[in-house]
Order: C-alpha cells, then structure tokens, then sequence
C-alpha cells in the first residue's frame, strides 16, 4: 500500500519517526513535506498535496491512504477535505481510528502530534492503516450521498 503522509512544523518529528516506521513495515510512504523545521511553515499547501495524491492514487485504481499531522490534525483534516473525493477523518484513539475506516470508507487520518506520545500516534495511524472499510449497505449509502454533495451541491435524502 500506498502511504502519503504531510505536516506542519508541529508534527515534523513524528513524520520523519513515521516515514521510517512504516516503511519497515513495507509500506510504500510518500513523504508530502515540510522536508525542514519551519514554525511559521503554512500546513495547508502540504495536506493538500498528500490527499491529492491519494485522490489521484485511488483513481488510478492505486491501493492509497493519508496521513495528515499538525499540533492538534484539527486544521490538516479541513485541509485535506477540501480536496474532492477525500474524506479525511480526526483520529485520537484506536477506537475512532478504526471505524473512520470501518464505517465512513476515510482515506486520510489526520492526527494531533502534540496530544499523543511518539507510541500512542503510531499505533492510531497503524490501526487506521490496517483496519478495512465493513462496506456495509448503510455506510456505503452515506459515503455516495456525501460524494453526491461534493458533485453537485445537492444532497438526496
């Protein structure tokens, strides 16, 4: 699989601790930026890039997940889903992890570098990374309704 991952200054020594992590574990990981420490650096450039290239990924039928981090994941996630076909999800537990996966199909994690130790975020990003979509008939009816918005601006209930 596929790994995109991006940050912000915050979670810049938890991504490069990632990039080394997963790609023991055989992922293939993509590393979207920053490449320095910068704290004035500006996320949204980064996490956009990291869900385009998921985006572009899955489109090309490329098994392909994201990673967003920042100081809280709270702006990387808003980030990531302004870009069309994403749905990026804020993971702070194993629990919500799992089913942004399980239930809404998420194709981005954005997690918070400054709320977990090194330990506790690599093993959310690992569950997310793990965990399949159920493709039960109700998830997969609301993931094409929030798809059906992202096209047209419409919402059919």
């Amino acid at each position: 699989m596929r790994v995109h991952i991006a940050t912000d200054h915050a979670g810049l020594e938890l991504s490069a601790h990632l990039v080394g992590h997963l790609t023991g574990l055989g992922y293939e990981v993509v590393d979207h930026g920053p490449q320095e420490y910068d704290a004035e650096d500006d996320y949204p450039a980064f996490c956009i890039d990291a869900a385009q290239a998921v985006a572009a990924d899955q489109a090309a039928g490329v098994d392909a997940l994201g990673i967003v981090l920042g100081g809280s994941g709270n702006g990387e996630q808003i980030a990531a889903n302004k870009v069309r076909g994403i749905r990026a999800a804020l993971a702070w537990n194993l629990d919500t992890a799992r089913l942004a996966r399980q239930h809404n199909d998420a194709n981005v994690v954005a997690v918070g570098g400054r709320q977990h130790s090194v330990e506790e975020a690599t093993a959310i990003i690992e569950a997310f990374l793990a965990e399949p979509f159920s493709g039960a008939e109700r998830h997969v009816r609301r993931i094409g309704q929030i798809a059906e918005y992202e096209a047209s601006g419409r919402i059919g209930r």
